[in-house]
């Protein structure tokens, strides 16, 4: 799909990868760039600067999602490319409390499945559309230090993979977003981690990853191409992966103990 001359709505878009991603289609020619987020006054910033519209946003609400929709399809046009790109991260193991569970598992997985809910059967009425969902390399690997995080991601890549097999025969297209280490407000404080072993990245050449999926309609979009070996290494020999992860685990002080 090309983004030019399209409607776009981006979650997160108040900063990091999100702010990056509304720059970018702006750029590539987008009709107009609906920037949302928790921080209306920070995505007013971002679509000030595109020419774009700010909406605010709490994506760990349904109904805040099924509002974003409709108050886009209402007043700027039909969707047709959904950036469900908002994520939090909590640091430790299955000792984090059940509330912040709850509260990570809102925002990393089921602000996707809402998203889905409210917009795929107008997608499919008009016989197609795009979602861009952003997960992790950890959704994919894991994440050494956070079971939550790690836990989502994984959900996160298995609706992407579902909504791709289920509806692409509705000409509903999927990619899913899954870097290692980002520089933005997430991962302020987290530049020595492991996720950045490969280098932390702008945001603004993971936005461009993102475009180039969109445009060769790509479902797997990794900004650091390390992690496709990695994925072939964990299929070829999970007991082998595992046991490299450990090490990691035992290098980066791994102890899954809540902060």
């Amino acid at each position: 799909m090309q983004v030019k001359d399209k409607i776009v709505v981006v979650t997160g878009a108040a900063g990091g990868i999100g702010a990056a991603m509304a720059e970018c289609f702006a750029a590539a020619g987008a009709k107009r760039v609906v920037c949302a987020d928790l921080n209306e006054a920070g995505a007013k910033a971002v679509a000030d600067r595109i020419g774009g519209i700010a909406m605010g946003c709490n994506v760990g609400v349904e109904a805040e999602i099924a509002a974003l929709i409709d108050r886009t399809e209402q007043e700027v046009g039909p969707i047709d490319l959904f950036c469900s790109n908002a994520g939090i991260l909590a640091i430790g193991g299955v000792e984090v409390p059940d509330a912040e569970w709850q509260k990570i598992w809102e925002v990393n997985v089921m602000a996707h499945v809402w998203a889905a809910r409210h917009l795929v059967p107008r997608m499919s009425a008009r016989g197609g559309g795009y979602l861009l969902n952003t997960a992790s390399a950890a959704g994919l690997l894991n994440q050494v230090g956070s079971a939550p995080y790690g836990v989502t991601k994984h959900a996160a890549v298995g609706l992407a993979e579902w909504l791709a097999l289920t509806y692409g025969d509705q000409g509903i297209k999927v990619s899913v977003l899954c870097p290692q280490a980002v520089r933005s407000a997430m991962t302020q404080g987290h530049e020595e981690g492991v996720a950045a072993l490969d280098g932390m990245l702008e945001p603004e050449p993971v936005a461009l990853a993102c475009l180039k999926a969109i445009e060769e309609e790509t479902f797997l979009v990794l900004p650091h191409p390390q992690v496709l070996e990695y994925m072939r290494l964990k299929t070829a020999d999970y007991d082998r992966w595992i046991s490299g992860m450990r090490k990691l685990n035992r290098q980066f002080g791994g102890k899954v103990e809540g902060k």
